[in-house]
């Protein structure tokens, strides 16, 4: 079974896996509920991290500067991409009137552009990941406080990621969209 089909596997169990443990969680939760207190209301929300992000103005922000990195880092590379293609070119077009001494000097040369430029482009992605890291913690630390403290004051018994493996839910229990005013609400602040 060739690697790629392994990989694919081997997510899909891990999938299937995680989803069970969330329906399993999900159920221990709503029966040891309604043991503790037979009258008690469960009360499920479902949120849409990567919409809350999205939509509210803080992500918005971080959005945009990441982007506009991201944007100036690949200008800074369009010379270098531009200059290397060139090279290529001119080995292509020029290397049967060369000697063998100038062939290698020049296929050496293109080599090492190559892996220079390479290293800066994982570089360009370390800093990008790092970016995106620093700008969206404060927004999830202060997402995760408006989660508990919405939880709370509307009586929510459990408020589930969808990126946990939910495969359906009625759309009524999304909450994203509050969220999102709530967190907007306390970013502002």
């Amino acid at each position: 079974m060739p690697f790629s089909q392994r990989i694919k596997r081997k997510n899909m169990f891990r999938f299937r896996y995680i989803a069970r443990l969330v329906f399993i969680g999900v159920w221990v939760l709503v029966m040891s509920a309604g043991s503790h207190a037979l009258a008690a209301e469960v009360k499920i929300g479902v949120m849409n991290l990567q919409k809350i992000l999205s939509s509210s103005v803080a992500g918005k922000a971080a959005k945009e500067k990441i982007e506009a990195r991201g944007k100036e880092l690949q200008e800074e590379f369009k010379s270098e991409e531009t200059g290397l293609k060139e090279l290529q070119k001119e080995i292509e077009k020029k290397s049967t009137a060369w000697s063998e001494e100038k062939k290698k000097e020049k296929a050496l040369e293109f080599q090492k552009k190559r892996r220079e430029l390479k290293a800066k482009s994982e570089d360009a992605r370390f800093e990008l990941k790092n970016l995106q890291e620093k700008e969206l913690a404060p927004i999830i630390k202060a997402l995760e406080e408006v989660i508990k403290t919405y939880g709370k004051a509307n009586g929510y018994t459990v408020i589930l990621d969808l990126r946990s493996g939910i495969p359906y839910f009625d759309k009524t229990i999304d909450v994203s969209d509050k969220l999102v005013v709530e967190l907007d609400a306390a970013m502002a602040k």
